[in-house]
């Protein structure tokens, strides 16, 4: 039975994911390089908690009964009795290997372990590790405390038992779930992906201006956001490194990216994260 939680990665995914499970009743460790990025990522979580409270859809106990249940540590060896530790590093295999490694020699030998990831092969890291049967995908969406999704992805290994209770784990938090095979994106980035590159496709030849083009799909198809401004929220750099491995995987043009995305990445123009991306942000302040 899952009781203790453990966060590898406090940022902006980790630090929801533990807000989520604290505000559950989980006893969370998170572990994060630094003092200072634990602290950074617990700031992530007060503001949430603020806005709601400002919304009225929480109060000052529901905050104070998070934050409570949240410790911060900067060593793997923290984690070491924790039922599940999920991880929500950077979308590198190699570090996400080398974490799972160190994990699976520390941690106790029933411990769940489970990666974040949106894109990357499940069963990959799990080959790192002595134990493939407790190894699952859980990847929630960003931001973790409003979308409602996490799929459960279970790769060859995965034993009935660990998927029952990641999933099991996953709604008590409050998400709904969708099960996926273990292919790169899933079920939902395999689908929106496509859908975002012929969008900046469409763009790149003069088919409509990128309000037309966003404008033309909310108005049109009832979508809340055009996917010019999805691709801009997501990240352009993000929506590329994930089209660029499932391109590599199935050989499908529909996941190449467009030159026009590449270039823009390379500019720097990564979305509204970085200020500008198919619309200025700056100039929106």
């Amino acid at each position: 039975m899952i009781k203790k939680v453990g966060i590898v990665g406090f940022g902006q995914m980790g630090s929801g994911i533990g807000q989520v499970a604290a505000a559950a009743g989980y006893e969370v460790v998170a572990c994060d390089v630094s003092e200072k990025d634990y602290e950074r990522g617990l700031g992530y979580i007060t503001r949430s908690l603020d806005k709601a409270i400002e919304r009225g859809k929480a109060d000052e106990a529901a905050k104070k009964k998070v934050l409570s249940n949240i410790k911060g540590v900067t060593k793997l060896e923290e984690l070491a009795d924790c039922d599940l530790v999920c991880e929500a590093v950077v979308e590198n295999m190699d570090v996400k290997k080398e974490v799972f490694k160190k994990l699976d020699s520390l941690c106790k030998p029933e411990t769940i372990l489970a990666s974040n990831t949106s894109s990357l092969a499940i069963g990959d890291m799990a080959a790192v590790t002595a134990r493939r049967d407790k190894f699952v995908g859980l990847h929630f969406f960003n931001p973790v405390q409003i979308m409602k999704l996490v799929e459960v992805v279970r790769t060859l290994d995965t034993s009935d038992d660990t998927f029952v209770a990641a999933r099991e784990f996953a709604e008590s938090v409050g998400k709904t779930c969708v099960t996926a095979k273990d292919s790169p994106g899933f079920v939902v980035n395999v689908l929106l992906i496509p859908y975002l590159l012929d969008a900046i496709r469409q763009l790149e030849r003069g088919l409509a201006t990128r309000e037309d083009i966003d404008n033309g799909m909310m108005l049109g198809c009832g979508h809340p956001m055009g996917p010019l401004a999805l691709t801009d929220f997501i990240g352009l750099d993000t929506t590329m490194f994930i089209a660029d491995i499932m391109f590599d995987e199935f050989k499908d043009g529909h996941y190449a990216a467009p030159p026009l995305l590449r270039r823009m990445v390379n500019a720097g123009y990564i979305g509204k994260k970085a200020g500008r991306g198919f619309y200025d942000y700056a100039k929106k302040k």
